[in-house]
């Protein structure tokens, strides 16, 4: 008897991965060795591993990357400061280089000759998982069957796991397309195609409506060390408990909701609401301290940086020589973003009110409005006129050229 080909299945439990994995068995005669990367999704893993078993995959592999996702992806993109078109805090981008990164080693140690996504042709996620997969192994094949099977619709995936006994997680009236780990959760699709519906607060998991939140406001203090958060309110966390901490106290006071028209890497928009509670708290705070410990050469070029490194981050290319190089760059940066911020919770907004460092670009004997012994005012005058020289200059030009037109005029 033939031994048959393994393909390595990139398996959440969902509607999409529960479909193909029937699908790769009925149409490749693939054996199907399932793999759930937790980041954080908030699920009943061991249930999703019998879902996986009982629907026909040969083995099905649960891999924690919780805290390899929390120090090695959300924390080198908060020290960047990346924000993709100035909303989007990268909750799904930077989780799938490290689910496909995982799905490359599972892939490796089984001798499969095959990756299955369920990312779709349209969306961005496609991109990120298979440039993972060429960057770290490009012999391995690629599937994706929402490129190429005859199923055009999640109602056509419904239909499909009702014919083939496949237990979903959805019906026709609840048909948002979620992501969620320990930075954020994601919702698409449904009445959320419209861009003029406004999303029901309803839909809301991991925050309360910032109407519903507490009328008094909330303070919560952050400490870094080199950009890397440390404690919260003074105590210590690990990286894992951390984010959940700050996605509680976020949460209860509704901040971290987006509501958003992106643009996608493959040219199309698309509409999305996400909460991102506790990510939102940290990436205030982080401002706050390089607003304090950066000087404004750094900080002004650090943005354009910024936008960069947001950009490769969403469109999937982390394993890559500018990505890296650029991290170089972030982490020279914060070798003196180190300190404590404390931010203001009310009613979805948060905002920074307070923040101290060692490192502090601030003086107050310079700044004061006060008497002072260390700032001369009188020094301002030439630096005034050194300053707006080329103004200066310019001016004087234009009164010359017209005061000779001023003559020719006058003898003509």
């Amino acid at each position: 008897m033939n031994k048959k080909e393994k393909v390595v299945l990139a398996y959440s439990g969902g509607l999409d991965t529960s479909v193909i994995l029937k699908w790769l068995e009925n149409t490749y005669d693939y054996d199907v060795i399932a793999v759930c990367v937790d980041v954080g999704q908030g699920e009943d893993l061991s249930a999703v591993k019998k879902k996986a078993l009982s629907t026909g995959a040969i083995k099905a592999y649960v891999v924690d990357v919780k805290e390899e996702f929390v120090t090695d992806y959300i924390y080198p993109t908060l020290k960047a400061s990346a924000i993709y078109e100035d909303d989007y805090l990268l909750g799904t981008s930077f989780a799938r280089p490290l689910i496909a990164k995982k799905l490359v080693e599972i892939a490796e140690k089984e001798g499969a000759v095959a990756i299955s996504h369920g990312a779709t042709g349209k969306g961005n996620d496609q991109v990120r998982f298979e440039a993972t997969i060429k960057a770290l192994n490009p012999l391995i094949k690629v599937i994706a069957p929402w490129r190429i099977w005859n199923l055009k619709s999640r109602e056509d995936c419904i239909d499909y796991a009702l014919q083939n006994n496949i237990p979903i997680p959805v019906t026709k009236k609840d048909i948002y397309s979620r992501d969620q780990n320990i930075w954020h959760l994601s919702h698409e699709g449904g009445n959320l195609e419209e861009p003029w519906n406004e999303h029901d607060q309803s839909i809301l998991k991991m925050t309360v409506a910032p109407e519903k939140a507490p009328d008094k406001p909330a303070f919560v203090e952050i400490q870094f060390e080199k950009g890397i958060p440390v404690a919260v309110d003074g105590i210590k966390y690990n990286p894992v408990d951390m984010i959940y901490k700050l996605n509680e106290i976020g949460g209860s006071h509704g901040v971290g909701i987006i509501d958003i028209v992106e643009n996608r890497l493959v040219g199309m928009k698309s509409r999305g609401v996400y909460e991102t509670p506790g990510g939102t708290i940290l990436f205030e705070a982080h401002k706050a301290l390089e607003k304090l410990t950066l000087d404004r050469s750094t900080l002004s070029f650090k943005k354009t940086i910024s936008e960069k490194y947001a950009q490769l981050v969403y469109d999937g290319l982390w394993f890559t020589p500018l990505k890296e190089a650029l991290d170089g760059f972030v982490d020279s940066t914060q070798e003196y973003v180190t300190g404590v911020v404390k931010l203001k919770l009310y009613k979805g907004s948060c905002s920074a009110v307070a923040s101290a460092s060692p490192y502090s670009l601030y003086n107050e004997a310079f700044v004061t409005f006060g008497e002072d012994d260390v700032y001369n005012q009188k020094d301002a005058e030439g630096f005034i006129n050194l300053f707006t020289l080329p103004l200066t200059i310019r001016a004087i030009m234009k009164l010359k050229e017209n005061s000779e037109i001023n003559v020719k005029k006058q003898v003509i």
